[in-house]
């Protein structure tokens, strides 16, 4: 026992000892504490490793998908245009008819066994909204895209990669109750995670969530969509290995005489880039008027896809295959090139503005590569032709083309040219791609004001100008960045008695008022209701339509927070309400309104008194005068 016992003792006085130690250095131990403890930040960063791994998983899965829904439609799998290339006449017209009437069937009958969900649309639910994406609506739309692929139809992967790994990040974050800030957090890191899987490009998914999702860079959010971006990148390279997705050969651009070759490629991607967003515009007005279900509108896509491969076979799938000849140099091998490639050009553009128009689920990020690549090799074979543009392959026009088209279609130069890089990995053509990318934004934006992610919500009047949300102090951050879950409301045909448990078991004065679509259309005051609080019988008719206000002035999500001081000043409320735009008025969530006072309190007052120093002339520190 004697050894048990001095084991105890030597124990008990090491742990006095650490105590005494602690007691005479209890500001130091409380400074390293505070050093190490976990932060939010450090919180956000874990998290957006998961969410990597997540991207690089989904991206895994969905390539094996696609490959069994090409066995499905094709028995074979390969690069479509090549499918294509190698069918026969009635396959090339009847296989993407065919798969376009299942994927729409999939998604008629689909949509209705989920039920009505909220949107699917990743910028939507971050712009206005709670970051809340909907998990059995993403996977039904998830598998009409995977059966409109493997049939031929004339869109990308990345869609619905990138919106897979969003919604599941969503689905974590709602799973853990989060608040509306991180989950909108989440569904960028799976933006970032979906973009970087799919291209093995981790820079250029990092800038297109926080550039295109985000409108924002500041570090607490750019940092987590890096973190992301990067272990999704990773997770895929673990199983496709290092290769570039694009196959591009080494160029050596160091002439000045050919950068204004450049320009004007730019501005003819300009052009094109906005022609091509009116064209889908277009075409989802023209589809969306038809008075027959969306499998009918598929097939009929599909249907113009199949006329259209039947003289060319390039227009199947993404054209990535293709993509590749144009940067090679080596599409197409006839006796008259251009012509094949201007042919190949508008046979696709078209193929594409009737598949997404149609209502067709994907991704037409790929597509647009391959317009600019095959915009940018016809204006290379061209100059060639008339013994202009020397020493440039036509290949070097195709990457740049890329990159302005890229630019022209997201109205995201920087994106274009990041993008263009991490594909190519040549440095020597980023001059000419940085001029050819601005030039055509700028004149993209001058005949297109959208961009083709922002045309959407500007139907739906949720647009806001992105570009103005600057990180920085409290005044200017957004009601976005302190929204919480709205205060659970009432439907207008709540009875009396419900409204009363309502106030009984809360601590609100104030509850809000929807109806059937979500929509706020007033408020209920506890005040209000002390006339009802003697009444009897005659009163169980009384419904919440009979008693409400009407709805007070809102906020919405994009809203700065120096912008929405007014509403906080005259609010009676103490959760001011934020809708999801001030035209629909659907309710998402809810601020404090002592705390966006607080923060913009303090943040005004930092500038008075930094202001205040530099304010004080040397006479008036003096005391000159009375």
């Amino acid at each position: 026992m004697m050894p048990v016992d001095s084991g105890v003792t030597k124990l008990e006085r090491l742990v006095a000892k650490m105590h005494a130690v602690a007691r005479r250095h209890w500001q130091r131990a409380l400074r390293i504490r505070e050093k190490v403890k976990f932060s939010e930040e450090s919180f956000h960063l874990v998290l957006a490793g998961g969410v990597g791994v997540i991207g690089g998983l989904v991206n895994l899965g969905f390539h094996y998908c696609i490959e069994i829904s090409q066995r499905l439609f094709l028995h074979r799998q390969g690069e479509p245009a090549e499918l294509a290339a190698q069918s026969s006449f009635w396959e090339r017209l009847l296989i993407p008819s065919l798969g376009g009437l299942v994927a729409g069937m999939v998604l008629y009958w689909g949509l209705r066994l989920v039920g009505k969900q909220g949107s699917s649309n990743i910028l939507e639910v971050v712009v206005s909204s709670d970051g809340r994406l909907p998990l059995r609506t993403t996977l039904v739309k998830a598998l009409s895209s995977l059966l409109s692929i493997g049939s031929g139809a004339a869109i990308g992967r990345e869609g619905a990669i990138t919106n897979l790994a969003a919604t599941f990040a969503s689905k974590w974050g709602q799973l853990m109750h989060w608040q509306p800030y991180r989950l909108r957090l989440l569904v960028a890191c799976g933006a970032a995670s979906g973009i970087s899987a799919a291209y093995n490009a981790p820079i250029a998914g990092a800038v297109f969530a926080a550039l295109i999702v985000l409108g924002n860079f500041s570090m607490n959010l750019f940092g987590p969509v890096v973190f992301a971006s990067v272990v999704a990148s990773m997770v895929s390279r673990s199983f496709f290995g290092m290769k570039p997705l694009y196959e591009v050969p080494q160029f050596d651009f160091s002439g000045l005489g050919n950068l204004p070759w450049f320009v004007v490629l730019g501005l003819i991607t300009g052009f094109m880039g906005a022609l091509f967003l009116n064209m889908l515009h277009w075409a989802e007005e023209r589809f969306a008027k038809l008075p027959v279900p969306i499998y009918i509108r598929l097939l009929a896509g599909g249907g113009m896809v199949g006329l259209l491969a039947l003289g060319y076979p390039e227009v199947w799938g993404n054209g990535y295959g293709i993509t590749n000849k144009f940067l090679l140099g080596t599409f197409p091998s006839s006796e008259y090139p251009i012509l094949s490639q201007v042919g190949v050009f508008f046979a696709k553009l078209l193929a594409t503005v009737v598949t997404v128009g149609s209502g067709a689920v994907g991704g037409v990020f790929t597509p647009t590569l391959f317009l600019g690549a095959g915009l940018g090799s016809i204006f290379g074979g061209l100059l060639q032709k008339a013994h202009l543009g020397a020493g440039l392959p036509t290949g070097a026009f195709a990457l740049v083309g890329m990159g302005s088209m890229l630019a022209a279609t997201t109205r995201s130069p920087l994106l274009a040219m990041i993008m263009v890089l991490e594909i190519s990995l040549d440095y020597s053509l980023m001059p000419p791609l940085m001029l050819a990318c601005v030039v055509s934004t700028v004149l993209a934006r001058r005949l297109q004001p959208e961009s083709i992610y922002t045309e959407p919500l500007r139907r739906k009047g949720l647009l806001v100008d992105r570009e103005s949300l600057r990180p920085g102090s409290a005044t200017e951050q957004t009601v976005g960045d302190l929204m919480r879950a709205p205060v659970p409301p009432l439907r207008e045909t709540a009875s009396l008695q419900e409204i009363a448990d309502r106030f009984l078991t809360s601590s609100n004065n104030f509850l809000p008022v929807v109806d059937a679509k979500y929509q706020l259309i007033g408020v209920v005051a506890l005040q209000d209701l002390k006339e009802y609080l003697n009444a009897g019988e005659e009163m169980s008719a009384v419904i919440a339509y009979d008693v409400m206000r009407p709805a007070p002035a809102c906020v919405t999500p994009a809203q700065l927070l120096l912008d929405t001081l007014p509403i906080m000043l005259a609010s009676e409320q103490r959760n001011v309400p934020v809708v999801n735009s001030l035209s629909e008025n659907r309710l998402v969530g809810a601020v404090v309104r002592a705390e966006v006072l607080g923060l913009l309190s303090e943040a005004i007052a930092a500038k008075g008194q930094a202001k205040a120093p530099s304010e004080l002339s040397p006479e008036g520190a003096t005391g000159n005068g009375a």
